[in-house]
């Protein structure tokens, strides 16, 4: 593609937080290569105050789901505005195909046939290269080779802002341990490891490796309910952060030792911040979904029950984290502690 080409790129992924997390490398590399490039990414609310602000991203339009149908006229109204020269449909759904189909773009690059859900092929006029399932960095990588981009080397550049650092040295004052930051909850339920066996970790974390456990999360009520269970079973006396946002979030897994999380966001953000993260994933394939490139030697599977596991699978099991110990987890806090202690 020509650098003219590329003048106006709107992205079009709505996902959750661990989505947008992966989208940042693909924007990153897009800018670097092209810094003249303006980027409108398309995107929830939530998720959108990670990346509100971001170095590489020049506009968001928010698509709030809540509001329906009329959340979809605003945003396809907002997009016929604007005149674009590239589309990345990096959603594999119907909603993120309609939007793509009417925002009035030329060239819109989504899936494959075979990776495409909902018929969201259908409202593409170009598509990435049949590819076998791989992790999800990977697969939005295969937009940037198409473009001949190379992704290279692999950057977030999620923080913590300059502006922040104030906020992260007067929360980490409070503490006279090392902090160790666990993840309690997921947006599934199947995601989730049992709150009962993160409070015996946390007492590990205090009692055998000298860390103050923190909770941290979101604000929903199952991840409520797992905190406060934690926090009565646990003698160690976690700290509860959970509802900092994702912001504050940022800055407090920037500012631990160590992060411990099920599948989910927060656990590609500490990824991000190359924090070393224990892994707990049990309902999704871990080399699709797991962390990215780094901290393998910590990641608990429980998804797998052999070691030649064969492809990798979009396929999920429903009961599989219910398998997972908290002797696995002192496992890996010791190999933690010989590896990665005192070097983040």
């Amino acid at each position: 593609m020509s650098a003219q080409s590329l003048e106006r790129v709107c992205v079009v992924m709505m996902s959750a937080v661990g989505d947008a997390v992966h989208v940042l490398p693909v924007i990153n590399a897009i800018k670097r290569q092209r810094p003249n490039t303006h980027i409108t990414w398309v995107l929830q609310p939530g998720p959108s105050l990670l990346v509100a602000k971001h170095r590489s991203v020049d506009e968001v339009i928010l698509f709030d789901r809540r509001k329906g149908i009329s959340a979809m006229r605003q945003v396809i109204g907002e997009l016929r505005k604007r005149k674009f020269d590239l589309l990345l449909d990096l959603q594999v759904y119907f909603k993120a195909g309609l939007i793509s189909a009417l925002s009035g773009a030329p060239r819109r690059l989504g899936f494959d046939r075979a990776r495409a859900r909902d018929a969201n092929w259908l409202f593409t006029n170009e598509r990435i290269h049949a590819h076998a399932v791989q992790h999800v960095q990977d697969q939005y990588f295969e937009f940037l080779r198409y473009l001949g981009i190379d992704p290279e080397p692999v950057e977030w550049c999620l923080g913590p802002r300059p502006e922040e650092r104030e906020w992260q040295r007067e929360f980490v004052s409070q503490f006279d341990r090392p902090l160790a930051s666990i993840v309690v909850a997921t947006s599934k339920k199947e995601k989730d490891w049992v709150p009962e066996r993160w409070a015996a970790v946390c007492d590990i974390l205090s009692e055998k490796h000298g860390l103050q456990p923190v909770l941290v999360g979101g604000d929903t009520e199952r991840e409520r309910a797992a905190a406060e269970m934690i926090v009565s079973l646990s003698k160690a006396k976690p700290f509860s952060a959970l509802g900092s946002g994702l912001r504050k979030l940022v800055s407090i897994l920037d500012a631990s030792e160590l992060v411990l999380a099920p599948d989910t966001g927060p656990l590609h953000i500490a990824v991000a911040l190359d924090r070393p993260v224990i892994s707990l994933i049990g309902y999704t394939d871990p080399r699709r979904t797991g962390p990215y490139r780094r901290f393998h030697d910590l990641l608990i599977d429980a998804f797998h029950d052999d070691a030649a596991p064969g492809p990798v699978t979009m396929a999920t099991k429903s009961d599989r984290m219910g398998r997972i110990t908290v002797a696995d987890v002192e496992e890996k806090l010791d190999i933690w502690s010989q590896r990665y202690r005192g070097k983040s």
